[in-house]
């Protein structure tokens, strides 16, 4: 069984912090780790720390991903992420950032989803994920019974996915989220904000491990400090009541509909 708060190793590039903040992370239960081929250095600094700490493997719950479209490609890729990793397996390989564009190339003959199944066929991957922006991709994704886990979008700024999440637990699909915080920019969004909000990071990830049809809330950690303030949460928070989720909807809704700031 895996920790529902669990370690994105997008940040750790950095051979010497990195290692120390998954060495924390693991030091504190956390038992699914994150990481993708295009993340630098992330797979070979996990494989280091996995040798480090052999006894964790087994318990230790290891997903990567790929960019590419192809079944020559999504092989390459897999062959690549054992080398770096030093593992003879891998538990999770994901088709990242699928866009409704993508869909037909992976799915057809030669696509990236054949490329994963003969992985799987071959012991060196266990399950198949996709991970998407796009709630048609991730409904297509449902659909189509191929995918073991959907990693997807899931806070105040984007609630399209609601009725994936909760779909996905009837059809016995695991749902991974990522971007709780709600993505790239969107923390320095509500910093640079001159309207007060309940927006915070704590009430963030409190929102995304509230609801009960996910599975697996990453969070991208850089320091150890981070590791250890999640875990705080993740072990004493008490779930939003539906009257707490609104309000931060709301506030959501309220501070993305004024002339400025943005939305990233």
């Amino acid at each position: 069984m895996v920790t529902e708060l669990s370690f994105g190793a997008m940040n750790i590039s950095e051979v010497g912090e990195g290692s120390q903040t998954l060495k924390r992370a693991l030091d504190l239960g956390i038992n699914y780790i994150d990481t993708a081929r295009v993340y630098p250095n992330s797979e070979y600094i996990i494989g280091q720390v996995m040798k480090e700490r052999r006894e964790q493997r087994n318990s230790t719950y290891v997903a990567s991903k790929t960019l590419n479209r192809t079944r020559d490609g999504a092989l390459r890729d897999i062959e690549r992420s054992l080398k770096h990793l030093s593992f003879d397996r891998i538990d999770l390989y994901q088709l990242a950032a699928v866009r409704r564009e993508d869909w037909d190339q992976i799915i057809d003959e030669g696509g990236a989803l054949q490329g994963l199944q003969e992985a799987r066929e071959n012991g060196i991957i266990d399950c198949i994920g996709i991970s998407s922006h796009s709630v048609n991709v991730l409904k297509e994704a449902q659909a189509s019974g191929e995918f073991d886990t959907l990693l997807l979008m899931h806070s105040p700024f984007n609630r399209e996915t609601e009725s994936v999440i909760s779909l996905a637990q009837e059809r016995d699909i695991g749902v991974v989220v990522m971007k709780a915080m709600g993505g790239s920019g969107m923390l320095g969004t509500l910093r640079s904000s001159e309207q007060k909000t309940a927006l915070n990071p704590r009430a963030l990830l409190r929102y995304a491990l509230s609801n009960p049809f996910v599975s697996v809330v990453l969070s991208g950690m850089r320091f150890p400090w981070e590791v250890e303030e999640n875990v705080e949460l993740a072990l004493s928070y008490e779930p939003m009541t539906a009257a707490e989720k609104g309000y931060l909807n709301q506030e959501a809704d309220s501070l993305f509909s004024q002339p400025t700031p943005q939305r990233l």
